[in-house]
């Protein structure tokens, strides 16, 4: 080998054994021990390379929320519960919801005894008087309450991201709770609920509370931070006398406020609820309170069978449930508004969905109230008048078809009884006595716009079908 190949191939040598010193330190640098000393440097470069897939409690913290992330807990009275068990039972699910009733004393009375396995497992609550005494508050029934969420987070279930607190007469819907608990981060701090109807219980409490009875939910750690205060909490606060304000007060103490969602209802209204539900907001359904203060949802049906028949629907389609769609049958001049599960109006007038979307104001406000406003929403009031007043149908039966679509059917509740509607053809739809509505069998969760959908009435029937659609780009319902 001459000279000059012999210094070449030192050259080259000395090249690799360069390569491969800088290839042996970068792989230490980037990817060395995590527990061997180094530079804050190189530990901040090292953190920044490391692979997603060995970064700690990615599968924990970023799988879907799902129903046994849930944890439930419902404040009762044993008085109460001989005929607001249906209310609960329409919708808890043995072996899946994870939670408890919290009542006063123990169960009694052969309705109650056995304890029923379609109800939630119930516990006591804590000796109340003993609990007054040391922390001098005013209002034992309120102290209650309020320490009702430390003793159902206590009792600890594995893998807990939510804690949802409610009354024993409500009713919630978990899979709608569970698709938008899904979207929020379970790891920081959210106290989730839903303001009054009625515009001056917000003023005489809070804007900024969470009316309970219709469910507070609160993430795992807050509900943790919120546990370990409790009866300092209640000791600071112990002059007030509303347990929802008194919930809020300690939660604003940990640095937290209300976030509200539209669909919890505290129903805060009396008498004829027909109109608030016809006109739901654009939002998902996540609870219903205060039924003992309501008509019959249903005619012809008592409390119970009224929130088991709502279940029913519930059972095929949660994400539509009272979801109002509108859309025009224009060779008649009408409009018709389903609120899915629930009810069907008919209109003899084409009218604009922003007219439409008022609830008609069937109910009574909370308290009496002289002046308005007493709502915390648009209303419009019952009218005589044929091209305003609706002909009203309610939910009758739910089924999935052949052809993957799921037809709820509504029939007409009484005869409207005050003439045609002259303003657009005489086109009287007094004869119609069913109206089937098809929708898709697919969830809508993200609810950036309402459904369109179409009309089919052959003259003369006492049968109208409304078939649910996507709208078009810009579609316009006016």
């Amino acid at each position: 080998m001459s000279t000059c190949d012999k210094s070449k191939l030192i050259s080259i040598s000395k090249t690799m054994l360069i390569l491969g010193l800088v290839l042996y330190l970068s792989f230490i640098i980037f990817f060395g021990d995590s527990n061997c000393p180094s530079s804050e440097l190189l530990s901040s470069f090292r953190f920044k390379w490391t692979p997603f897939s060995s970064q700690p409690n990615v599968s924990q913290s970023k799988s879907s929320t799902n129903i046994n992330h849930l944890l439930f807990g419902l404040l009762g009275s044993q008085k109460a519960w001989h005929h607001r068990k249906s209310y609960i039972e329409s919708w808890w699910r043995p072996n899946v919801t994870k939670g408890y009733l919290l009542l006063d004393v123990p169960p009694q009375g052969d309705d109650l005894i056995p304890w029923s396995l379609n109800s939630p497992p119930y516990k006591i609550s804590d000796d109340v008087p003993k609990l007054v005494n040391e922390t001098k508050h005013v209002d034992a029934t309120v102290l209650r309450l309020v320490h009702g969420i430390m003793e159902v987070f206590r009792e600890g279930h594995e893998g807990v991201r939510w804690l949802v607190m409610g009354d024993d007469d409500s009713i919630f819907f978990v899979d709608n709770m569970v698709d938008i608990l899904a979207q929020y981060d379970h790891m920081k701090y959210y106290y989730f609920g839903g303001h009054s109807e009625f515009i001056l219980s917000n003023y005489w409490f809070s804007f900024n509370q969470a009316f309970g009875g219709a469910g507070i939910i609160l993430s795992y750690p807050l509900a943790k931070a919120l546990a370990r205060d409790m009866m300092s909490c209640l000791k600071r606060y112990a002059y007030l006398n509303a347990a929802d304000r008194t919930t809020m007060t300690c939660i604003a103490d940990i640095g937290v406020n209300l976030s509200p969602l539209q669909g919890i209802h505290q129903i805060d209204l009396r008498g004829d609820l027909s109109g608030f539900l016809s006109s739901h907001p654009k939002s998902l359904l996540m609870s219903l309170h205060h039924f003992d203060m309501v008509d019959p949802i249903f005619p012809s049906m008592d409390r119970a069978q009224s929130i088991f028949h709502l279940q029913n629907a519930a059972q095929y389609d949660q994400s539509r449930m009272l979801q109002q769609t509108i859309c025009h049958h224009r060779s008649k001049s009408w409009t018709f508004s389903v609120s899915w599960g629930y009810s069907a109006h008919i209109y003899e007038k084409i009218m604009p969905r922003s007219w439409i979307q008022r609830p008609i104001e069937t109910f009574k406000p909370w308290q009496k109230s002289p002046n308005p406003p007493r709502y915390m929403f648009d209303v419009r009031s019952t009218s005589g008048d044929p091209c305003e007043a609706p002909h009203v149908f309610f939910f009758k039966s739910v089924e999935r078809t052949p052809r993957n679509e799921i037809l709820t059917t509504y029939t007409r509740a009484w005869p409207r009884g005050i003439g045609t509607c002259l303003y657009a053809g005489n086109h009287s739809a007094e004869y119609v006595s069913e109206i089937h509505v098809y929708s898709p069998a697919i969830k809508r969760i993200q609810i950036d716009r309402c459904e369109c959908c179409d009309i089919v009435h052959k003259d003369g029937s006492n049968k109208a079908e409304v078939k649910y659609r996507e709208c078009k780009e810009d579609e316009i319902i006016a």
